[in-house]
């Protein structure tokens, strides 16, 4: 368990001490570390209660404060889990995040071994006891054995078939969250390597590094996910959301979206460029920053954190927290990652 932040179900503190660990150590690997099991105890709360809503309850004890009671133990066993090996989850958002592996292999925390000290094992929780259509296929009945004799001669094959569906939906779900992770690393891939060309063109005019451009484009866009759109669905390939003013001859996007004032966020109607390909969004770029002169300050930083600064000193972005973001992302291992190999 982390050092610097005990988890308990019943403790307001928790996210507190996470808050505070996040002040004094910054982005260190327990800082990371702590954000990430955090998030897996979330998913497997999920986990827990998407299974228990999914389990037919037929105690003659079930009431509203029995399931409270269930709630708050499923969650302190999700706490629990996370701080051991977990579902190796936590993990692989680690490493997302920035952090630096331990020495142990990255595959064994992501694959529990059968018997390991710490595991979590979902047949140890304490079930309702539940009839499923899979039990009822295999000829199981609460109350009623397999030879129908004896009407307690069936609770273990019962208690076997339920722990064993329990076990396959929670397998399931951590594979698909793998599934998931998998997705956005390509993805992420992808976005990188079809601008990066673009990036190193514009890096040429500007001064400014690839890397740097190829960021702010992932902040802006999502990775290039969540790009502006046309209304048929067309992408504007406005990976830097320049917005368009009266002298913008090209086509425009229409947007409501969101701006910040005095540290307040309200929506606003807005109107953006459109181009033909990302070789002319970068292009735009380079000469916005070039041409204008409140940018000045941008084409001169070496710094990841300077360059960010100073984009948002010049106005560029509303959101006050942008520089940071900026900066996070510049230096995280998802860009490293992506950008290795490209040249």
């Amino acid at each position: 368990m982390n050092a610097g932040v005990q988890l308990n179900a019943f403790d307001p503190n928790s996210l507190r001490d996470l808050q505070r660990l996040a002040r004094t150590d910054g982005q260190s690997n327990e800082t990371l570390r702590a954000a990430a099991r955090q998030f897996e105890a979330l998913f497997l709360q999920m986990a827990l209660k998407s299974m228990r809503e999914a389990t037919p309850s037929s105690s003659m004890f079930d009431s509203e404060q029995t399931r409270m009671y269930q709630s708050l133990l499923d969650q302190q066993l999700a706490l629990n889990a996370s701080q051991s090996r977990g579902t190796g989850l936590s993990e692989v958002i680690f490493r997302q995040l920035g952090g630096r592996p331990d020495s142990a292999s990255a595959i064994d925390a992501l694959v529990p071994s059968a018997g390991v000290a710490g595991g979590f094992d979902l047949a140890g929780v304490a079930r309702r006891p539940a009839i499923s259509a899979v039990m009822q296929r295999a000829g199981l009945a609460a109350g009623t054995s397999s030879t129908g004799t004896d009407p307690l001669a069936g609770g273990d094959a019962l208690a076997a078939a339920q722990s064993a569906l329990t076990q396959s939906r929670f397998a399931d779900a951590i594979r698909q969250a793998r599934d998931a992770a998998g997705d956005v690393v390509a993805k992420v891939r992808d976005f990188v390597a079809d601008v990066w060309p673009h990036a190193l063109e514009a890096s040429k005019q500007t001064g400014i590094p690839a890397a740097f451009m190829v960021a702010q484009a992932a902040l802006e866009t999502g990775w290039g996910e969540k790009q502006l759109r046309h209304a048929d669905g067309r992408p504007s390939h406005n990976l830097f959301n320049i917005k368009a003013g009266s002298n913008w001859q090209g086509e425009t996007v229409d947007r409501t979206v969101t701006e910040y004032a005095g540290g307040q966020a309200y929506a606003e109607p807005s109107r953006f460029r459109a181009y033909s390909s990302y070789a002319e969004s970068f292009a735009d770029y380079a000469r916005l920053m070039t041409r204008s002169p409140r940018y000045g300050a941008v084409l001169g930083s070496t710094s990841a954190a300077g360059f960010a600064r100073a984009l948002q000193d010049a106005g560029y972005a509303t959101d006050p927290h942008y520089a940071d973001k900026l900066t996070r992302i510049i230096g995280g291992a998802t860009l490293r990652n992506a950008l290795a190999g490209m040249g």
